[in-house]
């Protein structure tokens, strides 16, 4: 399958977002790396925070997408929350870093815009579990405990962190679905 320039261009550059972090590319990485010259980069993206906002809004879309996928094909909680961990594995296994997190750790220094999608993609993922434990909880499958809001700061930020180190120690130090799946069975 043939791509267009501006898909080749999201894609390279979401790669180094997730592998170099946002501040450490440049439009220089994305010509070299797809082959064009700089001038045609800013035909597509004018800015460098045109081209964070348009990788981060497709990455919410694909993750939205993830999120219909799992309800319609997985019932129990558990099976959501394995589904779920394994969009994380998925890119843990390709040395990436979850978008989320490689935009957190920049979140100082990212532009407002970006700073902006990064607590609403956060916000995206805690609701989305959320629910997913609460639906789960008032049907007796999991016990309510700490509460749903709170497993679910615990289930992401489990995930992000293990993300990080695992990266860091070049697949060394893995995470375990059944770490994850822990959390929702705790009272």
């Amino acid at each position: 399958m043939v791509i267009g320039t501006r898909e080749a261009l999201v894609r390279s550059a979401e790669n180094l977002m997730r592998t170099k972090g946002y501040a450490a590319f440049s439009y220089a990485d994305l010509a070299e790396d797809i082959g064009i010259r700089k001038a045609s980069i800013h035909h597509h993206f004018p800015t460098k925070e045109d081209l964070g906002v348009a990788i981060v809004e497709e990455y919410i879309e694909r993750v939205r997408s993830g999120f219909r996928r799992i309800e319609q094909q997985h019932s129990t909680v558990a099976d959501k929350v394995a589904a779920y961990f394994s969009l994380f594995q998925a890119s843990s296994n390709r040395g990436l870093l979850p978008m989320c997190g490689a935009l957190a750790a920049e979140m100082k220094v990212l532009p407002v815009e970006l700073q902006k999608l990064t607590q609403r993609f956060f916000d995206l993922q805690l609701n989305w579990l959320r629910t997913t434990l609460e639906e789960g909880m008032a049907d007796g499958e999991i016990p309510t405990g700490r509460g749903a809001k709170q497993k679910a700061f615990l289930i992401l930020s489990l995930l992000e962190g293990a993300s990080f180190v695992n990266w860091a120690t070049k697949g060394k130090q893995v995470l375990d679905e059944s770490a994850v799946l822990s959390i929702i069975e705790q009272p």
